[in-house]
């Protein structure tokens, strides 16, 4: 059985618990409980959970009432009984939705019953795992989209990023941690899974070069959970990075992340001491922290997804654009296709960025690929893969293909390499820092001419055109709806 069959099978138990009045979102917390406890025999880490519930033990108790309250009574003491500090964090404040010893039941023995040792990989079993907060993330009426950000996005970042071992990475909106762990998958692949490295290497890489912080309790469950099947236990904390907590958080090799859209409740500021410029915007404080958390050693980078707003929003936005573009070596805009997202009419980008060694004059040409204008719509009928972004990947790397990135890239920016590319695309210019200071140091540039506004025959079908405005009005409601909750 694949990876996906096991993940498809997992999830479809949702369907018994509906009567339990369990949602998706609650289901997959659910199954992070119980799962941990029977993954942690295959990857042979339970040693670490107190021997009174490890899974040999709890799939082994008959009464369905014991099993019960077996179960519960470890969600609420299990914290308290393990040394290991991933495993507390993990179930601290759990607690059951589950009402009926039957439905459990039916999770521990439909679990128990998957062939874990023979058919499936160690890495396969991580696999599994991110399918499953894939289909959570899909789910839309969960409301999990936010802590999810599309895997060939992420696996384009990191390898344009180029980690190496010894660095500090850092992830300050961690969701489930997907950057932080196939930037770890990106060096395992390229140390035959860390065997080639010392013994000091190897601990690094695994205790200390991949962080995070999530301010969501049940985000935070499920990426510590991720990263332990990943063999990943350096710290994600519990917390918010635009808090004075955040402050700590510096000196970074390289960040990537995927902040979280929206407003501070109320209009707040943050409560932070070492940013410049306070905004309500959550974006906008998490950018400024970002490229102020990286070395200034001249090589620190960064990619970060962010919204269109962010990119010619006045006052702060102005103020802190300019500050980045100081601070920075702000190269590379990608500016994001419709649709990838859990709100289907957000528009994103990537911003690619570098820490300068000085605190002015670090920007000279900021480079923008359009993959939005005249794009295909990605959806069920055209997914969202790797592929999409070889175009964009041989304009930013001068020529590498999207294959041979891993391979041949090795992160250093040719200017005249991607000019030559340019006079090949049209969706690859270049603006340098006066032509930006021009327009009122808005980076709202490089979208080119829509076709099917400029050629009335090319239009397309008024009811196609009608069902496209009103998905559009109806994200907008949604963010409306979204910026009323916040200010109320």
């Amino acid at each position: 059985m694949s990876a996906e069959e096991i993940a498809q099978k997992l999830w479809n138990l949702c369907n018994v618990l509906r009567d339990d009045g369990v949602t998706y979102h609650q289901y997959l917390n659910e199954l992070t409980y119980i799962l941990f406890l029977k993954l942690s025999e295959v990857r042979k880490f339970d040693q670490e959970i107190p021997a009174e519930y490890r899974w040999e033990k709890f799939k082994s108790i008959k009464d369905n009432k014991e099993l019960y309250d077996t179960y519960r009574e470890l969600l609420a003491t299990i914290s308290a009984k393990t040394d290991n500090a991933t495993i507390k964090e993990i179930y601290t404040n759990a607690s059951s939705m589950l009402r009926k010893p039957v439905n459990l039941r039916t999770l521990v023995t439909a679990i128990d019953g998957i062939d874990w040792f023979e058919d499936t990989e160690k890495d396969q079993i991580a696999t599994i795992y991110e399918e499953l907060l894939e289909k959570n993330a899909n789910e839309k009426k969960s409301g999990a989209g936010q802590y999810f950000t599309p895997r060939p996005l992420i696996n384009v970042m990191v390898d344009l990023l180029v980690p190496k071992i010894g660095e500090r990475w850092n992830d300050p909106a961690a969701g489930t941690f997907g950057f932080m762990i196939a930037a770890d998958h990106y060096l395992k692949e390229k140390t035959d899974s860390y065997f080639a490295l010392t013994e000091k290497e190897r601990r690094f890489q695994k205790y200390e070069a991949f962080t995070g912080c999530e301010l969501v309790q049940d985000a935070h469950r499920l990426a510590l959970m991720n990263a332990k099947l990943h063999g990943i236990e350096s710290p994600i904390a519990l917390a918010d990075t635009l808090s004075q907590e955040g402050e700590a958080f510096k000196n970074y090799d390289g960040v990537l992340a995927n902040p979280p859209f929206g407003t501070k409740k109320g209009g707040e500021r943050p409560t932070r001491t070492d940013l410049t410029f306070l905004s309500s915007n959550k974006q906008l404080n998490f950018l400024q922290h970002i490229y102020r958390s990286l070395k200034k050693d001249g090589k620190a980078r960064a990619a970060v997804v962010l919204p269109d707003n962010v990119l010619f929003e006045d006052g702060d936005g102005l103020r802190i654009r300019r500050d980045l573009m100081d601070k920075c070596n702000l190269h590379t805009i990608l500016r994001l296709p419709t649709g990838i997202f859990y709100a289907a009419g957000v528009k994103t980008n990537v911003l690619f960025f570098t820490r300068g060694k000085t605190e002015t004059g670090n920007t000279k040409n900021v480079w923008v690929y359009d993959m939005r204008t005249n794009a295909p719509s990605f959806g069920k009928r055209t997914p969202f893969t790797r592929a999409a972004f070889a175009d964009f990947v041989k304009a930013y790397t001068g020529g590498i293909s999207i294959d041979d990135v891993k391979d041949n890239w090795q992160g250093a920016i040719d200017e005249a390499k991607r000019a030559e590319i340019a006079k090949q695309d049209n969706r690859w210019q270049a603006f340098n820092r006066e032509a930006i200071a021009a327009k009122g140091d808005s980076l709202d540039i490089g979208l080119i001419a829509d076709s099917s506004l400029s050629n009335a025959e090319d239009l397309g079908d008024p009811i196609d055109i009608a069902k496209e405005a009103m998905s559009e009005l109806q994200a907008i409601n949604k963010e409306l709806e979204d910026l009323i909750k916040e200010l109320s």
